[in-house]
C-alpha cells in the first residue's frame, strides 16, 4: 500500500497519569497542529502517586472529549487523517487499554491505519520532530519508570547500552519528595526547593559513578535519603532549611551520577558510529534544568550537539506518539485490530534482560 508524501495523524497516549491527545503533520513542515493534555494531578496528589485503577477510569472519561478538542483545535476532521496512533505499551495495562480500545475502534469506523507506538519510541523519537536530528543519535531517557541510554539508529532500531539495575531516577525524586514533606509529582518540587538549598551539606552517594558500562542504580540513593531525614527526627521535624539543602544534595546526586553514565556511553557511541553527532535526552526528568546544562556541558566538551525538547514535550504527551507514528508509516509500520497492548515493551530485545529482578524494560 502506497501512503501520502505528506500526512497528518492523530496521536493517543494513555499509559500512566495523562490523558492526551495530538495531531501532528509533516505537511510543508513538521508542526503540532494540536496538543492537548490532562494530567490527573489532583486525583493522585492525596496518595503521593499514581493509582492504576482511578488512572484507568479517568482515561475512560477523559479520552473521547480530548480527541474531539483536539481535531477542532487543527480545524480538521476524521476525514482528514491519514492514520491513527497510540501508546501500545510500556505503562499501566489498564490506560493502556482504554487508549488501544479507542485507536482500534477510530480506525475501524473511519478505515485508516492503525499505529501501535512504544512510549518509550514516542520519547526517542520527539527531537526529529522538534528538531529534525539525523540518525544516528545517542539518548538519554530518564523519567519516572525508566533509565536508559540508547543508540538510536533509525526507526524501530534501537540499541540499549545501559539501563537502571533497579530504580529510576524519576522514581528516586518521587520517593525522595514524598519523604521531604513535598507534593507529588516529586521531580518539579525537589528542583524548586533545591534553588534555595546548600548541597554540599548532606553527603548522599553518586550511585554507579566510576564504575565499568553504562548502567544506573538509584535504590541507594533514596535509602541515604530517608537515613538523613530519621537522622533529623523524621519528616514532621524537617526545617525549609532542611528540606532545601536535602533537596539541593539529591538532585547534585543524581545529576553528577548521570552525567557519569552518559560520559561513558558516549565513548562506547563515538567508536562505534563516528558519524554520530547529537546527544538527546528526553523523558518527563529532561525537564530538570540543573540536569540540562551538566549535560550540554557534556556534550560540548565531547563535540556534540546538544539536543532536549521542549519542557512540554518531555514529560508524556500525545505529539511524540502521533509523530513516532507518522515516522512509523512512513515506512509501512501498520498494525492490525488484533494488536494487543504491552505492560512491559522493551526498545531492544535484544539487550540483556537479567541485569536483576529490578530491571526496567
Amino acid at each position: 500500500m502506497r501512503y501520502p508524501a505528506a500526512m497528518i495523524i492523530l496521536g493517543i497516549e494513555t499509559s500512566c497519569d495523562d490523558t492526551a491527545a495530538a495531531v501532528v503533520t509533516d505537511r510543508g513542515e513538521r508542526r503540532i497542529l494540536a496538543n492537548i493534555v490532562h494530567t490527573q494531578l489532583d486525583e493522585h496528589s492525596p496518595y503521593g502517586g499514581v493509582v492504576p485503577e482511578i488512572a484507568a477510569r479517568a482515561h475512560l472519561e477523559l479520552l473521547d472529549p480530548l480527541i474531539r478538542r483536539a481535531l477542532e483545535e487543527a480545524e480538521i476532521g476524521f476525514d482528514a487523517l491519514d492514520g491513527v496512533a497510540f501508546t501500545g505499551g510500556p505503562g499501566l495495562i489498564g490506560g493502556v487499554i482504554v487508549g488501544t480500545m479507542a485507536a482500534k475502534a477510530i480506525a475501524l469506523v473511519h478505515d485508516l491505519p492503525l499505529l501501535a507506538v512504544n512510549h518509550l519510541e514516542g520519547h526517542a523519537l520527539t527531537a526529529r520532530l522538534t528538531d529534525d536530528v539525523a540518525f544516528p543519535y545517542l539518548l538519554l531517557l530518564v523519567s519516572g519508570g525508566h533509565c536508559q541510554l540508547l543508540i538510536v539508529e533509525g526507526v524501530g532500531r534501537y540499541r540499549r547500552l545501559g539501563t537502571t539495575i533497579d530504580d529510576a531516577a524519576g522514581e528516586a525524586f518521587d520517593k525522595s519528595a514524598k519523604l521531604l514533606g513535598l507534593g507529588y509529582p516529586g521531580g518539579p518540587q525537589i528542583e524548586r526547593a533545591a534553588a534555595g538549598g546548600n548541597a554540599t551539606r548532606f553527603a548522599l552517594p553518586r550511585p554507579m559513578k566510576g564504575r565499568a558500562g553504562c548502567d544506573f542504580s538509584f535504590s541507594g540513593l533514596k535509602t541515604a535519603v530517608r537515613l538523613a531525614v530519621e537522622r533529623l527526627g523524621g519528616t514532621g521535624a524537617l526545617t525549609p532549611q532542611d528540606v532545601a539543602d536535602l533537596a539541593a544534595a539529591l538532585q547534585a546526586a543524581i545529576a553528577e551520577a548521570v552525567v557519569d553514565r552518559t560520559s561513558r556511553a558516549i565513548d562506547r557511541f563515538r567508536s562505534e558510529h563516528p558519524a554520530g553527532r547529537t546527544l538527546v535526552v528526553a523523558g518527563g526528568v529532561a525537564a530538570n534544568t540543573a540536569l540540562r546544562q551538566q549535560l550540554a556541558t557534556l556534550a560540548a566538551g565531547a563535540g556534540l550537539a546538544f539536543v532536549a525538547p521542549p519542557l512540554g514535550l518531555c514529560t508524556d504527551n500525545a505529539a511524540m506518539i502521533a509523530w513516532a507514528g507518522l515516522e512509523r508509516l512512513r515506512l509501512g509500520l501498520t498494525d492490525g485490530l488484533d494488536f494487543a497492548p504491552r505492560p512491559r515493551w522493551p526498545l531492544d530485545p535484544e539487550a540483556a534482560q537479567a541485569i536483576g529482578a529490578g530491571v526496567k524494560a
